[in-house]
């Protein structure tokens, strides 16, 4: 049986559009937004809006939050000023709220910045264990869910490097110097991110999970055009003197899992919006 209920932990550029697509496809969707202005907008928008900070112990109404048959947590992993463990921290206090809830499915958001750069296509099982991370912390968080297991469905999804509509590469290198031209991208387009989540959910599909673009151009190709298209000053592209260690994401195990086909599988095509 589908899913009927679905909360989003994180309501941001990936949370929203993710929330107006399900309700599309017939769920109830509920999610939380950090300031108490958001939370307002989203609701006089049609959005069951909760506001909920996680600092790292959650404040507000996660109670609300949890009463669903399917929860997504889409919060950002980065450190920051708050070390490598605030974002396991964050992970904690939610793991703990969802073995007291009814949830049955869970996913996880997560990163492909977990991997390092092995100079070669990089798999799901090629990190398994925070030592060999390039983000300890976000390997934490994952096995922090993975845990929840086996009394629950959990999928963890590896996003790349999320882009379209106002999140535009060129703008990012603009007038920039630029020493890694020749690498090789692990870009993911939004409508693809939010398309992958609705597979996921729709088929109730468990397990760990790569997911960025099938193509892999170098970044000199991508800023070149980006700013070509968008008026954006071009970076100066410079060799460097040793060799920029590089990875590429493989999705071989979302591709037989999901069957998705991709609205923009080259990243010099994605589309973007000023």
């Amino acid at each position: 049986m589908q899913n009927k209920s679905i909360s989003i932990i994180g309501l941001g550029w990936l949370g929203l559009p993710l929330a107006k697509k399900i309700q599309i496809e017939g769920f109830r969707v509920k999610g939380s937004t950090t300031s108490t202005e958001k939370t307002i907008s989203l609701q006089q928008d049609g959005i069951d809006a909760y506001r909920l900070q996680l600092i790292p112990e959650p404040i507000g109404n996660l109670t609300a939050l949890l009463q669903v048959d399917t929860l997504i947590i889409n919060i950002p992993p980065k450190a920051g000023k708050q070390g490598d463990d605030f974002h396991p921290e964050q992970i904690s206090h939610l793991a703990e709220a969802i073995r007291q809830s009814s949830i049955r499915h869970i996913i996880y958001v997560s990163s492909t910045s977990i991997y390092p750069e092995l100079n070669r296509v990089v798999v799901e099982d090629d990190v398994v264990e925070p030592h060999q991370s390039a983000a300890p912390g976000l390997v934490k968080a994952e096995q922090l869910i993975l845990n929840l297991a086996p009394d629950r469905l959990v999928t963890i999804l590896r996003c790349g490097g999320l882009l379209g509509y106002d999140r535009m590469p060129g703008k990012y290198v603009a007038g920039r110097t630029v020493n890694t031209g020749s690498v090789p991208v692990n870009y993911l387009h939004r409508d693809d991110a939010v398309g992958i989540l609705i597979h996921l959910i729709q088929r109730q599909i468990s397990g760990k999970f790569n997911a960025v673009s099938p193509q892999h151009p170098i970044r000199e190709a991508i800023y070149r055009k980006n700013c070509a298209d968008f008026g954006y000053e071009l970076p100066t592209f410079v060799t460097p003197s040793e060799p920029i260690p590089y990875k590429v994401i493989g999705i071989e195990k979302l591709m037989l899992a999901t069957n998705y086909q991709f609205l923009y599988p080259d990243p010099l095509a994605f589309y973007y919006k000023l």
